[in-house]
């Protein structure tokens, strides 16, 4: 199987090491061509402005918004905002997954954080809680349509969320050791 990782800004080599280590060969996503042949395209964190702006020099929110009716895409942190369809500013976008976000809810980077949260949809997710990692994180402010929510802080902020073959992670999974986020992400590439 073969899944991408867009490559413009960002923390886009965690991902590549985290899929190195699940034995899952990653493709670096810089021009529309890469998309082809893919099952599933990684957005990163990063800066979401600065993400949408290289995607449009570069030829890719057409060719991704395409490639995201059918493929699977997870986009973490910044990568969340730019898959969503509504942010708040005005801002290159995707307009592909029906959430609406709100960008550093969380304040600077100096307020970011960790939590563990219980993830009922893995196997062990309810006694082996995930440990999350927040960096100038959105929240996901609302979901619509056929979105629904994956995982919510315990004061009710949405923190993830999924609409079909699209996934939404205000956190960072990729600067953990725990692998089950991609393996999820795996599956749903799959489907």
């Amino acid at each position: 199987m073969n899944i991408g990782v867009l490559a413009l800004q960002g923390d886009f080599h965690e991902h590549v090491h985290m899929l190195d280590a699940l034995g899952v060969k990653p493709r670096l996503v810089r021009l529309p061509e890469h998309l082809s042949g893919l099952a599933g395209l990684i957005i990163p964190g990063g800066e979401s402005t600065t993400i949408g702006k290289l995607a449009e020099a570069y030829g890719l929110v057409e060719p991704i918004r395409e490639f995201g009716r059918e493929g699977a895409i997870w986009g973490t942190c910044a990568g969340a905002i730019f898959l969503s369809k509504d942010a708040h500013r005005d801002q290159p976008l995707l307009h592909l997954m029906d959430i609406q976000v709100e960008r550093n809810a969380f304040g600077r980077q100096v307020d970011s954080f960790t939590i563990d949260l219980a993830v009922p949809f893995f196997d062990d997710g309810l006694e082996n809680p995930y440990h999350a990692v927040f960096i100038r994180a959105p929240i996901i402010r609302e979901v619509r349509g056929e979105a629904q929510v994956l995982l919510s802080l315990p004061d009710s902020r949405i923190v993830a969320a999924r609409q079909g073959k699209l996934l939404a992670t205000s956190f960072h999974p990729e600067l953990t050791p725990d692998t089950r986020f991609h393996q999820y992400f795996l599956a749903m590439a799959r489907l």
